[in-house]
Order: C-alpha cells, then sequence, then structure tokens
C-alpha cells in the first residue's frame, strides 16, 4: 500500500519544489515581441468556433507518396479545421507542393511536423542523413552535435516543417531495447543530456521546434511501443534520477516540446495498464506541475498499439486531452474523435480554460515559427538545397570524431611501417565492405582473403603480418540486426587466435557483448554504421592519415565501460574528404567537369585521373572518360599511367637530394666528377646544380633511337635488335623488341660527346638526367627500379608506382600511349613511351615511371610536408627548400634545381595563380603534377593524350591542365 500511495506523497513533495521550478522556467513559445504574438493568438483564437478550436488539437499523419491520404487531409481541413500535419514516407518536392496546397486551404495556418532525428531522409527520399544518435554520442565535441541538431533543422525550415520531433532523450540502459537502441545517445544521463542539449540548441538556432521524447523514458524496455504496451519496473527515485534527469536540464534551458510515449509506469500512475500517455498524474502531475514544463505536450501517435489495444479510436483522443496532452498526434478517427471532444465540451467536462490553454499554445507555436506571415515553400532548387556541400563536410566531421578506438594492444593502431608489411582484409557480415577495403588499398597494397572454409581462410591468412577484420552490417535502418552469426563469432575467435587482427564494427557497439573474449584480437575499432563515410574514416584511422577521438557512449561488459576510447595522432598520411572542411568550395571544383567533357569531345585525350589534395586530405578525385576513343576501357583509380617527365622529379630527384644528404653530391659535384672516365669530355666541369637547372648549355635532347634505324626503309637494323632475349639482346624495348645490352654504354657516351650549345640560357634538357640514372645505379650498384622501391615507394605506400608495370599489373590495367609506325612499329602499352627511356630497358632517369594520381600525389605531399610521410623521413625540410629556389631568376631561369617553378612572365607551366613557392614537372604524354607551400595544395593530372598520336598537341594549345589548376585556386575560401 505503502509504494501504492508513494506517488501521491511524492507528489506534494513535488509541488513545492515545482514553486521555484516554474520561477525559473520561461514560456518556450513565448517571442521576443510577445505583446504582439499575444494580441495575434487572441484575435486567431477569438475567430474561430468552437469545432475549430478543437480541430486545432489535431495533427493527422500523411504520406506524400500517397495520393488517398492527400484526399483524406483536404477533407480534414474542410470539415475539422485541423491544425497540423506530420509528414511521412515521400520526396520532399511532392511534400513541398502539398504543403503549399493544404496551408492554402487552411483557414488557420498548419503546423508541420516531421521525424527527422536524424535528417529529413527518416522519412523522405533526395534528402540527406546525419549519423544515428549512438554515433553521436560517441562525438567528444558537441559543437559539432550543436551543428548536426542546426543541419537537420535548415533543411526542415527550408521544406517548410516547423516541428522535428527531436532530440530522442531515452537512456538506453538495455542494450536489447528493440525500438531505441541507436536512436539513443548513451546509456548515462549525462552523455544523453549533454548531447541532446547541444542538439536542440542547432534546432532552435535555425528556428525549429524541438521536442524531448518519449516521457518519462523508452530507454529501459524490451518490447516496442508499437506492438504492445511496454511496461517500466523503476521506482520513482530511480526515474527521477534518471529517466527525467534530461527532460529538466532541457526543459530549464528551453524546450519548445515533449512528446509523451506509451508506457505502463507503475511508479508514477497507480492504475496499472494505463499508458503515460493517458495518465494526468504522469503528464498534469509530474511534467507540468512537478516539472514546470510550459510548452507543447504532443502524444505520441495515438495508433500505436501501446495505447490502441485497450482504448477505442476517439475515444483514447478525450482521455489524451483531459490527461493533459495538448497535441493529439496521428488520430485514427479524427471524426469520431473531434465530435467526442465537442461533447465533452458542451457537457461540460472540457472546460474552456482547460481548451484555451493547449488551443493558445498551438497558436503561439505557429507564430513564432513565423505562420502568421506563411510563405509558400520555393519547389525550385529544393533537393539541392536539401544536400548542400557544407552537409557532407559536416558529415564527416561527425563520423570522423565518433570513431572510436576501444582496444590498442601495443599502438597496432595506426599502423606505421609498411614497407614489405603483408595486410589482409577479411570480411564478416551481410553487407557491403568494398567502400571500406578500396580506401584500404589507397595506404598500401591490402588483399582481400576469402574460403568458403575456416580452415581454408587460416591457411591463406598464414602469410600476413596483419588481418583487418571488417564487420559489416545493414545501414539502411537504425533498428537493423547488428549481431554477429554464430559462425561468424567461430571463425573471428580462429582467426584472431592465430593472427594480429584489427577487428572493425560498421554497427551498433552492442554487436561486441556477443564476442566471449577479447584477449586475442589487438585492436577494436567501432565505426558505429556502415555508411561509406564510415567505412572511409574508419581506414583513415588503421593508417594514420587521421586521428582516433571518439569515446564509448555505451559499456560493453565490463571489458569496455561507458567512455572507453585510445586517442591517436597521425602520422602524416593523405586523408580523403570534403573541400569545405579544409577552406575549398565544392561547388566551384565542379567545373572541372566541363572543362574535361570539352577535352574528352573534343579529343584531347581520351581520359584522365585527377586528384587535388588541400592541407593533407585528398577533396577531389576523378576519373574521366576511357584509356582509349574507342570507349573499350573506363579509367578508375588505379588507371596506371605513363608519368613522362614528372620521372624527374617523383624517381630521379629524391635520390639525388637524399646523397645530397648523405654528404655525396653536393651543387658543385662535377660531370667529370661523377664520370671519372669522362675527365677529358667538354662537359667535365658542368656543375649538377646548374645541369639540373638547365642552364648547362646542354642540348635539349638527343634522338638515340634514329641511328638504330635503316632511314630509308623505316626498318630496325639488325645489329641493334631481335625480336626475343639472348644474352647479347637483353634488353627490351617493347613487345617482341630487345636490343643490344651495350646501348647503355653508347649513349653516354653520344652524351659526353656531343656540343655544347655556344650561348649559356635556359633551355629545357632531358640529358642531365640519362647521367643521373647511370651515376646511381653504378653508386648503389643496383637498378633504378630498385633503388626506387626500396627508398622511396615502400614507404610511403605507392605500391602502384614504378618502372616496368608489366611485371605488376595487368596489361588492361595500364593506359596506352601511341601507335609508334616509326620505331616500335606497335601500339606502346605497359612500356615507356619515350623512346630514349625505351632503349634503356624501360628504366630511365628522365622518363619510365608508371603510377596512378593517387600514388603521385602521396610523392607531392611528401615534398610538402618537409619530406616525411607515414612516419618516415625520406627527406629533410632544408634540402627540399634547397632544390625549391630559383636561383637565376634573374638571368630568367624559372626553374629550381630539378624542380619547374611558375612563370617569371605571362607564358609558363601554371595558371599564374600558384605561389613563387610553388613547383612541380609536366609530362609529355599528357601528365601534370603541381605543389604549392603556402596554400598546402596538390594537384595531379594524369592522362595519355599522346594516344594514338603524339602530333595530337590540343591539350597543350588550349592549356587544360592549367585551366583546371585555376579552377583549383578560384575554389579556395579560406
Amino acid at each position: 500500500m505503502k509504494l501504492r500511495k508513494a506517488p501521491n506523497f511524492l507528489f506534494f513533495f513535488g509541488l513545492l519544489f515545482s514553486i521555484s521550478l516554474q520561477a525559473q522556467v520561461m514560456d518556450p513559445l513565448q517571442t521576443s515581441d510577445a505583446t504582439a504574438q499575444q494580441k495575434w493568438v487572441d484575435s486567431v483564437y477569438n475567430s474561430l468556433s468552437l469545432e475549430e478550436r478543437i480541430g486545432q488539437l489535431y495533427m493527422a499523419s500523411i504520406w506524400s507518396q500517397n495520393d488517398r491520404e492527400a484526399d483524406s487531409v483536404r477533407k480534414w481541413i474542410d470539415k475539422y479545421h485541423i491544425g497540423g500535419l506530420i509528414f511521412s514516407k515521400g520526396g520532399p518536392v511532392k511534400q513541398a507542393k502539398l504543403t503549399n496546397e493544404f496551408q492554402q486551404k487552411s483557414k488557420v495556418p498548419l503546423l508541420v511536423g516531421m521525424d527527422a532525428e536524424w535528417g529529413l531522409a527518416m522519412r523522405l527520399d533526395s534528402t540527406f542523413a546525419i549519423p544515428w544518435n549512438m554515433t553521436l554520442g560517441a562525438v567528444q565535441d558537441d559543437q559539432l552535435v550543436r551543428q548536426a541538431g542546426a543541419a537537420i533543422s535548415r533543411h526542415a525550415r527550408r521544406l517548410g516543417v516547423h516541428f522535428n520531433f527531436a532530440p530522442v532523450v531515452d537512456i538506453n540502459t538495455n542494450p536489447d531495447n528493440p525500438i531505441i537502441g541507436n536512436r539513443s545517445f548513451g546509456e548515462t544521463r549525462e552523455i544523453v543530456t549533454k548531447k541532446a542539449l547541444a542538439f536542440m540548441v542547432g534546432m532552435h538556432q535555425e528556428k525549429v521546434l524541438s521536442t524531448a521524447k518519449h516521457f518519462p523514458g523508452h530507454g529501459d524496455t524490451e518490447s516496442d511501443s508499437h506492438k504492445t504496451l511496454p511496461s517500466i519496473g523503476f521506482d520513482r527515485e530511480r526515474i527521477d534520477t534518471i529517466e527525467l534527469y534530461p527532460y529538466k536540464k532541457l526543459i530549464s534551458a528551453g524546450l519548445s516540446s515533449v512528446m509523451v510515449a506509451h508506457l505502463d509506469v507503475p511508479a508514477l500512475e497507480e492504475r496499472r495498464g494505463l499508458p503515460a500517455s493517458l495518465s494526468k498524474d504522469i503528464i498534469t502531475g509530474i511534467l507540468k506541475k512537478n516539472m514546470g514544463f510550459q510548452g507543447l505536450i504532443f502524444t505520441d501517435a495515438l495508433g500505436m498499439k501501446g495505447v490502441s489495444r485497450d482504448n477505442k479510436p476517439g475515444e483514447v483522443d478525450l482521455n489524451a486531452f483531459l490527461a493533459g496532452n495538448d497535441v493529439l498526434l496521428m488520430s485514427e478517427d479524427i471524426a469520431k474523435s473531434s465530435a467526442n471532444l465537442v461533447e465533452a465540451y458542451n457537457n461540460g467536462i472540457i472546460t474552456e480554460d482547460r481548451l484555451a490553454l493547449s488551443v493558445k499554445k498551438i497558436l503561439r507555436a505557429k507564430y513564432k515559427v513565423g505562420l502568421q506571415h506563411f510563405k509558400p515553400i520555393e519547389t525550385e532548387s529544393l533537393v539541392h538545397d536539401l544536400n548542400m556541400p557544407r552537409d557532407f563536410a559536416l558529415n564527416e566531421n561527425l563520423f570522423e570524431s565518433a570513431i572510436t578506438l576501444v582496444k590498442n594492444n601495443k599502438a597496432i593502431v595506426p599502423i606505421k611501417k609498411i614497407t614489405n608489411k603483408k595486410i589482409a582484409y577479411v570480411n564478416l557480415g551481410n553487407d557491403d565492405g568494398s567502400v571500406f577495403l578500396n580506401e584500404l588499398k589507397k595506404y598500401t597494397k591490402v588483399d582481400w582473403v576469402k574460403s568458403a572454409s575456416l580452415s581454408g581462410l587460416l591457411e591463406k591468412l598464414k602469410s600476413y603480418d596483419e588481418v583487418v577484420v571488417g564487420f559489416h552490417k545493414p545501414d539502411n535502418s537504425p533498428w537493423a540486426s547488428y549481431k554477429f552469426s554464430s559462425q561468424e563469432l567461430v571463425w573471428l575467435h580462429e582467426i584472431a587466435r592465430e593472427n594480429r587482427v584489427i577487428l572493425s564494427v560498421f554497427t551498433k557497439p552492442y554487436a561486441l557483448l556477443d564476442v566471449k573474449s577479447f584477449s586475442n584480437i589487438e585492436s577494436i575499432i567501432v565505426g558505429y554504421q556502415n555508411h561509406p563515410m564510415a567505412q572511409q574514416k574508419v581506414a583513415q584511422l588503421i593508417f594514420g592519415a587521421t586521428e582516433a577521438k571518439g569515446k564509448l557512449p555505451v559499456s560493453i561488459r565490463n571489458e569496455f565501460p561507458v567512455g572507453t576510447g585510445f586517442q591517436t595522432k597521425t602520422v602524416n598520411r593523405l586523408a580523403y574528404g570534403i573541400p569545405e572542411n579544409v577552406g575549398m568550395n565544392s561547388e566551384k571544383l565542379q567545373e572541372i567537369d566541363s572543362i574535361m567533357k570539352v577535352a574528352i569531345d573534343e579529343k584531347m585525350t581520351p581520359g584522365a585521373q585527377i586528384i587535388v589534395a588541400r592541407r593533407g586530405k585528398v577533396i577531389f578525385q576523378k576519373n574521366y572518360g576511357y584509356q582509349t576513343y574507342e570507349k573499350d576501357i573506363p579509367v578508375t583509380d588505379t588507371t596506371i599511367y605513363d608519368l613522362a617527365s614528372m620521372t624527374k622529379i617523383l624517381a630521379t630527384l629524391p635520390i639525388v637530394m637524399q646523397l645530397d644528404e648523405e654528404g655525396v653530391l653536393s651543387f658543385d659535384t662535377t660531370i667529370g666528377e661523377m664520370f671519372p672516365e669522362y675527365s677529358n669530355s667538354n662537359k667535365k666541369n658542368i656543375r649538377l646544380q646548374d645541369m639540373l637547372m638547365h642552364y648547362a648549355r646542354l642540348s635539349p635532347w638527343i634522338p638515340f633511337y634514329i641511328s638504330t634505324i635503316d632511314r630509308k626503309t623505316n626498318t630496325l637494323l639488325p645489329d641493334y635488335y631481335q625480336e626475343s632475349a639472348s644474352a647479347d639482346f637483353n634488353t627490351q624495348v617493347a613487345s617482341n623488341m630487345f636490343i643490344r645490352k651495350d646501348i647503355g654504354d653508347t649513349i653516354v657516351k653520344t652524351i659526353m660527346d656531343s656540343d655544347l650549345r655556344k650561348k649559356r640560357e635556359y633551355l629545357y634538357s632531358d640529358l642531365p638526367y640519362y647521367l643521373l640514372k647511370y651515376y646511381l645505379e653504378r653508386h648503389f650498384q643496383a637498378s633504378l627500379q630498385s633503388l626506387t622501391q626500396q627508398r622511396l615507394y615502400q614507404k610511403l605506400g605507392a605500391n602502384n608506382t614504378g618502372y616496368l608495370p608489366l611485371t605488376k599489373f595487368d596489361t588492361l590495367q595500364i593506359a596506352p600511349t601511341e601507335d609508334d609506325k616509326l620505331w616500335r612499329h606497335q601500339l606502346v602499352r605497359g612500356f615507356v613511351h619515350d623512346q630514349g627511356a625505351a632503349m634503356q630497358g624501360g628504366i630511365g632517369g628522365h622518363a619510365g615511371l608508371f603510377s596512378n594520381a593517387n600514388d603521385v600525389a602521396k610523392i607531392m605531399q611528401m615534398y610538402l610536408d618537409g619530406g616525411a610521410y607515414g612516419g618516415e623521413k625520406l627527406l629533410k625540410p632544408e634540402t627540399i627548400e634547397k632544390y625549391n629556389t630559383c636561383y637565376y631568376c634573374e638571368q630568367h631561369v624559372r626553374r629550381g634545381v630539378g624542380f619547374d617553378k611558375p612563370q617569371l612572365g605571362e607564358a609558363g607551366p601554371t595558371c599564374n595563380c600558384a605561389s613563387k613557392s610553388s613547383f612541380g614537372h609536366s609530362g609529355f604524354t599528357g601528365t601534370f603534377t603541381w605543389a604549392d607551400p603556402e596554400e598546402e595544395i596538390v594537384y595531379v593530372f594524369l592522362s595519355n593524350r599522346v594516344y594514338p598520336d603524339s602530333n595530337n598537341r590540343k591539350l597543350i594549345r588550349e592549356d587544360i591542365r592549367s585551366n583546371i589548376q585555376q579552377v583549383i585556386y578560384n575554389a579556395i575560401e579560406n
């Protein structure tokens, strides 16, 4: 009996508390022009008949995709004078048009609401979704959560929605909760309250009204009130301390409304089985009087089984109103309900004061959202406005900030050293993990290892150093299945028992509850959702491109309590993300698409790869067209291009710079010192600095191959070539084309014997790099191919970069260059286009390197970051600065030492918009890369404009590469 009477005792105790609380709580529906607001409210109220006033209490449901429901709404507006609408499934344009029609039809403007907890996408197609609340609960920066609330509300307001039924403030203390789960910010009152407050502030910032739900708390139930009446078995003290805590804080901060749930709460309502939504003790007694809430009170949907099962349609509405609710949400029978309320009013059951209280609150809310001056919704550009770049930038920040590293034995994450490290990816779950795998592959070689049997999988994994396990569950609904299957748990256990494992969980953290032991799993990362952005960000975290920042908002047994989350630092690898997050305008960058369309349509090149990075983040990565004009193979991220002269700064120059640091070479090192056997050459005194700046009187080019063909018949001389390899003809030039092995000596001698130009002036020349190739190979007693791999590309994870691409890649992955009719008499594909490099077996100091745009960006970013990348120190900053200096600018030589530099006048390699400290290089095949330390920009353009004929100079003539660079600089905003 004492327990039964406790509510009444505490009611009076709470009443004393509410006196002081009410003095503090302001009316959340009151506007700054309160007098004008009250005048409008009174005027409208006085103009309404009884039926019209009662009609204001109803918020009817409509699916914009359902024409029959639209007809019903038209009838409800005409006949029952409904006060509002809650839109459900459909599309934004159709909803906007219906809203305009209904608002015009209604005597009093309609209050429009939506369930948009994670964005309009909760209900509408073609709209934006932010991460679920559970994901936001892991975010430590509450300003980001505020921005999330603001973003959703900005979209809602654009669509003519005034109420978002959010935030959810249920404290999810029950992992088996079937209806809340991901919709909750977490399992502690502090987390839920902090996030909900931030979210609500963002909503109000954008002039959309908030709704805390589901009062008094749906977080610890094991059933769904849509299907039955859940029961809350806690005592009043627990409910007051935990479940009601967020409501108290939000009410004090100006909460607009509360939605009351269909819950059986014996500690608060003596009548067992009476839903909270129909309880006067709970709504009027606790919420209004004890807690001093003056905002709107919504029922949860009145068609839900939690309230409708034991109450007849129409009758439940009257009981809900009498209990203290203001808005009757989604009545099952508006006609019957309206008649019941009119009768109750006429019979004195509903007093005028009681009716006026709710209707005037509704009218105050309408005034607060500007309905006294309703303007139709503009449908032009509506979908665009609901999917703005700033929204995608916010999403990136939210997911990146949420990702949680809950275990990290021996600091395995981030993976630092990747040289010769074999990494496998194993996918578990029943959803797609391709985004995750492809993102991992941007950093190094990662193999997708799979097998139909566990034993087969374990055998394949034996040769790998690390195994990344991705557990992918569907992301299409917060209520989707999230658990490991029993087989997956066995497989995970066995994989972890025999391998170093990084487990990445792309679903709610509760999935880990079924993992019996974590002892053999070195690292665990929770991505919360299988959203593409979550997959990308987890991959970036694994390789140290981003930091681990998130903390668990729920506990996983005793092993990982609430708040678990290791923090990590980046290791200077490229991240991938949204332009706006690095001060770029993504819409302006789209102009690149137009330029490339012209380039391809006008046959300047059959296709291209383009990458733009800023501040260490790739923010534009697109592929255009095909490998050939026959449109047989589209260009992809992994298409391999012949870089031509970009080889100079991406292969030869960094090795030279390393030798400079080691004291082996200097600017003053001469050709005579590098090649003592040519001490009598006219080039013996040429300094390294001068020849790398193309200021050494060297010939621009020597066509070495001309002397190896019969000029009359245009055929290969047998003294130089054979169709198959042999001891004396072991250097492959192209398919079925091998040149004599001593051709390298001939090339060097020819260079040494060549005449110097009479006048010392700037003239671009490949010859220094021919010589440097032979010098480096002699010094290291290794080929330039192996040198660059060992000293550069393996450390960078540039696994798509190197000489002799046919030794690593399928022929069809490599874009062809010229259909050579003069010398090789074949389509050149997989072999270097440059004739001199081809005669060197494809390994030249000036040409011969193949790569994709992503790898080139890594190398250029290494330069920008002072020679560091991925925890590796390849060069010193002062060395890069030394070689990236224009020493002879006064002599009209724009070049650095090896690097090309911006033009000194009007004409030159760049758009004339890059800073003077910028640097890069172009390639004959249609390639270009440029880095700007001042703007922190890396730009990579790869194409095969020489296909099928190198005489096609349209790409150069139309300045396509520089025009794109200009677009990039135009897109800089801060």
